[in-house]
């Protein structure tokens, strides 16, 4: 969020455990929110974006790994972490196929949860603003890995209300859906002229003239498809800073 108050939504169909987590982490600077059941938890996601969601597995209604896949959907920047007393058979395969970052055992211990809460606040946000899902989808799986928190875009209006989140990072595609790509570039830059922009496009012809013009507007950098990932990694790192790795991965591949 633009004020850097580091946001919590706790879901938990257990009231006591909700309220005595809320204080605990508000007592410690968060803005939190609490919902007992997914669907509300999903409407406080729609509302506004969350730096975490720690969520219960075993829950009536939606469970913890379903309303964890809807998060990501919905607010992919948002990370999850899921807390359960049954995290046997394929319940941890589950949870991070859903999105998870971390599963946690009940108790929860405190000390390691602020840990890993910390963890995520240094995870640098990169939005990535493309009409193609699975270029998204690509991206925000490989970025993960890595350690960065990946909001998706895929049109104007969903790049500006997801850049009033603190963004490190946009990666633009040139071509839009019924947008011209000098047009939403030059939006994005008078919400918040400070943020790095990538240009991403696969017209390199086409969208030539359009590059040259924005160059003397200040992008940072231009990738064009398929994506060279060594090449684009690298301009990460030296424009969103450094990720906090979740394990190592070697992408030589192209997307």
């Amino acid at each position: 969020m633009n004020d850097e108050t580091p946001s919590i939504l706790l879901v938990d169909d257990d009231v006591d455990i909700c309220a005595s987590m809320a204080d605990i982490f508000a007592d410690v600077g968060y803005s939190v929110d609490f919902a007992h059941e997914g669907a509300r938890a999903l409407e406080l996601v729609r509302r506004r974006p969350y730096d975490v969601a720690l969520l219960d597995l075993k829950m009536p209604g939606m469970d913890g790994v379903t309303l964890c896949r809807e998060i990501r959907r919905v607010r992919s920047g948002t990370v999850s972490l899921l807390v359960t007393a049954y995290a046997g058979g394929d319940t941890v395969q589950e949870a991070r196929d859903a999105g998870a970052w971390r599963i946690l055992a009940k108790p929860v211990d405190f000390p390691s949860l602020m840990g890993l809460i910390d963890d995520v606040l240094k995870q640098p946000l990169v939005l990535v603003v493309d009409d193609d899902p699975d270029m998204c989808a690509s991206l925000r799986d490989l970025m993960r890995e890595l350690g960065y928190r990946v909001c998706i875009a895929h049109d104007l209006r969903e790049a500006i209300e997801r850049l009033q989140e603190t963004t490190r990072v946009v990666l633009l595609d040139l071509r839009l859906p019924g947008e011209d790509g000098g047009v939403v570039f030059q939006r994005l830059r008078e919400m918040n002229a400070a943020v790095p922009v990538v240009l991403i496009t696969g017209y390199p012809a086409e969208m030539g003239p359009l590059v040259d013009r924005l160059g003397t507007e200040g992008f940072d950098a231009v990738h064009y498809k398929p994506l060279d990932i060594p090449r684009l990694l690298a301009d990460l790192a030296r424009l969103a800073g450094p990720a906090t790795a979740r394990g190592r991965v070697d992408r030589t591949t192209e997307i």
